[in-house]
């Protein structure tokens, strides 16, 4: 419930002479009230000084119905309607106001404020001018005087804003309509003219910014939802433009524009929900085919081809495809070098071709741009274990194998260099001191690379042959693995 302070609160910075208590003055007024509409009155003004602006108003708009001729009755609802922020309900009742009661110059005054934020300051000025004539008094004089002032301040600044716009000078049109529209804030053609400066200078997104403004503003308006949709859409936002028109085609499922825009959409965006079904399900192949047809749906959109590189990147490297994931990812941080996505994704397919140095340069630029990334730190140390291990003993090397190679590749390619290096094949005691050495080493990379708590724990970093030598375990992996 809306407790009386908050809305003494609300009443201050929608009422300059905070009419609510100008209201209550008026208990006496000579209305000519039946009995029934002055307890809906009295009702209403208990009901509003203790924030039950909706019963209020319900109480206040029985009183207009009950007496249509009551001015009292249409400004204590004009009083709720501006507490609840409803100015455009409560501008037709001060007019009402007005036409019952000419020298009502509280309401007249707030009016001309209203009309002054909407930005109609050929009315707003008429209202002021009718209150300096009406034998105001001196707070009502003063204020009327100010905002004469103001308004024709403001007709100065939009003939300057129209004139540098006319004249393309986009920068010094937005500078002229940022002072209007500190005033008449709810003028939604300022507001449209300002998003096309922003628009022309580049800065889509404080374009949308005023066109949702202007959407709310002026109703019905079919323009300003088609023009942020349109503006998502350049921006790669698929699913905020595709929200967008749909208001659009709300108001009216003929438009031709909004129509043919969302077809588009739509079939983009069910593109790209299908690509990333298929990306959580680990269907890369297929993942990677929708990207490329969205990349031939929308090809003059560079946000849709440079996203969907992204992502045929990213597939690459989790399908373990390590050539096409580097090329994919190159090409996006060809475009933005500051791409973590691309970064992250372009390390691990450099892991996979153990080029290590790379992996840790691309993991270092990624973890300056996103520090606290658990993902990049623990990328990056990996990296690091390996780079480090590559200098030692590294058993996909001795096995000649890649790093994702399969067990059946491993056992293959043991059992052949097995034979080659087995020490009864060598007869000269050098030659066989040497066979027994490599044989070893054969013999140890098939144990750790054909056992997948081992094999993890080498691709982590870890050679578990050391750890189970310091524990003392196993023997020597040349006679555990000599009739293998």
């Amino acid at each position: 419930m809306v407790t009386p302070s908050s809305v003494t609160s609300r009443l201050g910075s929608v009422f300059p002479f905070l009419l609510v208590l100008v209201d209550l003055q008026y208990e006496g007024a000579e209305c000519g009230v039946n009995a029934d509409v002055e307890k809906h009155l009295e009702l209403g003004k208990k009901l509003l000084a203790a924030g039950q602006l909706a019963d209020a108003l319900s109480q206040f708009h029985a009183a207009v119905d009950g007496d249509p001729d009551n001015y009292v009755a249409y400004y204590r609802r004009a009083t709720v309607f501006l507490a609840m922020g409803k100015s455009k309900a409560a501008l037709p009742d001060l007019t009402k106001v007005i036409e019952l009661k000419m020298d009502f110059t509280a309401a007249r005054l707030q009016r001309g404020h209203l009309l002054l934020k909407q930005g109609k300051l050929d009315e707003a000025e008429d209202d002021f001018k009718k209150v300096l004539k009406s034998n105001p008094s001196e707070n009502e004089e003063k204020e009327a005087q100010s905002q004469l002032t103001k308004s024709d301040e403001m007709q100065r600044l939009r003939s300057q804003a129209l004139d540098a716009f006319e004249s393309s000078d986009y920068t010094a049109a937005i500078t002229f309509l940022d002072k209007i529209l500190e005033v008449c804030v709810w003028d939604a053609e300022l507001r449209e003219l300002r998003a096309e400066c922003f628009i022309k200078e580049g800065e889509p997104r404080k374009a949308i910014s005023d066109l949702k403004a202007a959407s709310k503003l002026k109703n019905d308006n079919t323009e300003a939802f088609y023009k942020i949709s349109t503006l998502y859409y350049q921006l790669g936002d698929h699913e905020l433009s595709l929200s967008e028109v749909r208001e659009c085609l709300k108001l009216d499922q003929d438009h031709k524009r909004c129509f043919a825009h969302y077809k588009q959409v739509k079939k983009l965006n069910k593109l790209i929900e299908s690509a990333e079904e298929l990306i959580r399900d680990g269907r890369y192949t297929d993942a990677i085919s929708k990207y490329e047809s969205v990349m031939k749906t929308e090809p003059s959109v560079s946000e849709y081809t440079i996203r969907s590189k992204e992502r045929i990147c990213h597939c690459f490297s989790k399908d373990e495809k390590p050539v096409e994931a580097i090329r994919v990812c190159s090409e996006v941080l060809n475009t933005e070098p500051d791409n973590v996505n691309a970064l992250k994704d372009r390390a691990e397919a450099y892991l996979i071709e153990e080029m290590y140095d790379e992996a840790i340069q691309d993991y270092e630029t990624a973890q300056e741009h996103n520090e606290n990334d658990q993902q990049i730190r623990e990328g990056l140390e990996k990296a690091q274990r390996l780079l480090k291990q590559s200098q030692k003993r590294d058993y996909y090397k001795i096995l000649g194998v890649k790093r994702n190679a399969k067990k059946q590749e491993i056992i293959k390619a043991y059992r052949k260099l097995a034979l080659q290096w087995h020490p009864d094949n060598f007869q000269n005691e050098e030659e066989k001191k040497k066979a027994e050495k490599k044989f070893i080493d054969i013999a140890a990379a098939k144990e750790v690379l054909s056992d997948p708590e081992m094999r993890k724990k080498f691709d982590d970093g870890e050679d578990p042959l050391d750890a189970e030598s310091q524990q003392g375990g196993g023997g020597s992996p040349f006679h555990r693995s000599w009739n293998s």
